[in-house]
């Protein structure tokens, strides 16, 4: 019988990874409460209609990415490629948008149907950041601003940069595309395969193309900034001066688009050079007209999505990941003989002193040799022994595992007062 595998692209993610995850997915979290945004959940799930209509039917994602599929009574579903059209859409759904402000957030898979690679995968994870009902550039400067700040947390701010541009208004990108297919069509030899295709759907994704022959080229297009409104100009005037104030660099890239068509104004991407050609760890922008776009009342909106599987392993790749997350458990206890039951009480109640004490109790029997090599393998600090001698006197005997100290033996009753005074 042939070996069931993983889907290709979608990966486990096994106990020995899985620390730095919760490590990282806590940060974020907690940064999140502290500048009083809220989480949100929606399905992992859409009406296939949802991303077309929000995404744009050009882009690669619709086009080539989407796993999408008929369900059995003949609707077209898809598994959701991003995160902003959902959260849009449950917002809308249940009555959270229309005349007010929400700070939202979420966390959980994407799918995508392209090459897995280093960092990119069909299954992915994303925290995304969505704010709505707020106008000015005050909101853009802070979910920048909470970015920077996670990056600080985290250790990794001297790794990443931060590149900032606005693609204006509808009308504006209009007017641009319009120079900028003029001046493409008169270098069309110089384009590449992909940068041709685009010409005729998406021109402005050219501006972000990987070919460095189009990069040259580029080079002496037209400058989006050059065609921005008024409004957009002060906007993005605006957001400059507040994050100068704030002290968050940033270097101002007219090229920089993205990829869906939804965005207006104000774009961001936090970029690296320690993961290779996959440099973006973090983007977003504005969206104004996503919601209305989607059937509800005009609402302004601003946010931002980052890839997990990449921020592991720049966090790997710059070896900031805390070395205590490598220890999973503190206190191994170890029960020799009809003292089990026992044993177990006395875990318990260690685990009752210290909330997040990790207490590993020993199962399934053996020698005292082979519970003690079990306890050492297990990376915990001390070990807890207890025998039937032992319950006799009521008494427990310590031994520490990391540090060359001397074994103890202290009264049962005595064992959370002295793991709160060792290790707590």
């Amino acid at each position: 019988m042939k070996k069931l595998q993983a889907v290709r692209g979608m990966n486990d993610l096994t106990p020995e990874g899985s620390p730095v995850w919760q490590y990282l997915e806590g940060v974020i979290a907690d940064l999140l409460a502290s500048y009083a945004y809220r989480e949100i959940r929606f399905p992992v799930v859409e009406q296939t209609a949802l991303f077309k209509r929000a995404i744009g039917e050009v882009t690669d994602i619709v086009e080539k990415e989407m796993y999408t599929f008929e369900d059995r009574n003949g609707d077209s579903l898809t598994l959701r490629p991003e995160g902003t059209a959902p959260c849009v859409r449950a917002c809308e759904q249940n009555g959270l948008l229309y005349n007010q402000t929400q700070r939202l957030w979420y966390n959980g898979p994407m799918f995508r149907h392209e090459r897995p690679q280093k960092g990119r995968l069909r299954q992915f994870h994303q925290v995304g950041v969505e704010t709505y009902g707020m106008i000015g550039p005050d909101i853009d400067a802070e979910v920048i601003a909470i970015s920077d700040k996670l990056w600080r947390q985290l250790g990794i701010r001297d790794a990443v940069t931060l590149e900032l541009n606005s693609i204006g208004s509808l009308a504006a990108r209009a007017e641009y595309k319009e120079a900028l297919v003029s001046f493409l069509r008169q270098h069309i030899e110089k384009l590449d395969e992909d940068s041709v295709r685009r010409l005729e759907t998406n021109p402005l994704r050219i501006l972000d193309s990987k070919n460095q022959d189009v990069q040259a080229l580029l080079a002496d297009a037209p400058n989006l900034l050059d065609y921005l409104d008024e409004a957009s100009a002060e906007h993005f005037k605006q957001l400059r001066e507040y994050l100068d104030t704030m002290g968050i660099s940033y270097r101002v890239n007219p090229r920089l688009v993205r990829g869906l068509d939804y965005y207006n104004a104000t774009v961001f991407e936090w970029v690296t050079d320690k993961l290779g050609a996959q440099g973006t760890v973090c983007a977003g922008g504005r969206y104004d007209s996503l919601v209305e776009q989607l059937g509800g009342k005009p609402t302004p909106a601003v946010g931002f999505a980052m890839g997990l599987e990449r921020l592991v392993l720049l966090l790997e790749a710059l070896e900031v990941v805390p070395a205590e997350l490598s220890q999973q458990v503190d206190v191994y206890v170890v029960a020799v003989g009809d003292v089990v039951a026992n044993a177990m009480q006395i875990a318990e109640s260690a685990r009752e002193a210290i909330p997040g004490l990790r207490v590993q109790m020993h199962c399934g029997g053996g020698s005292f040799k082979s519970q003690m090599k079990k306890a050492d393998r297990s990376g915990a600090s001390l070990a807890l022994i207890f025998a039937e001698d032992e319950k006799a006197r009521g008494e427990i005997n310590v031994k520490w595992l990391r540090e060359q100290r001397d074994q103890v033996t202290i009264p049962v009753t005595d064992v959370a007062s002295f793991l709160v005074e060792q290790i707590a």
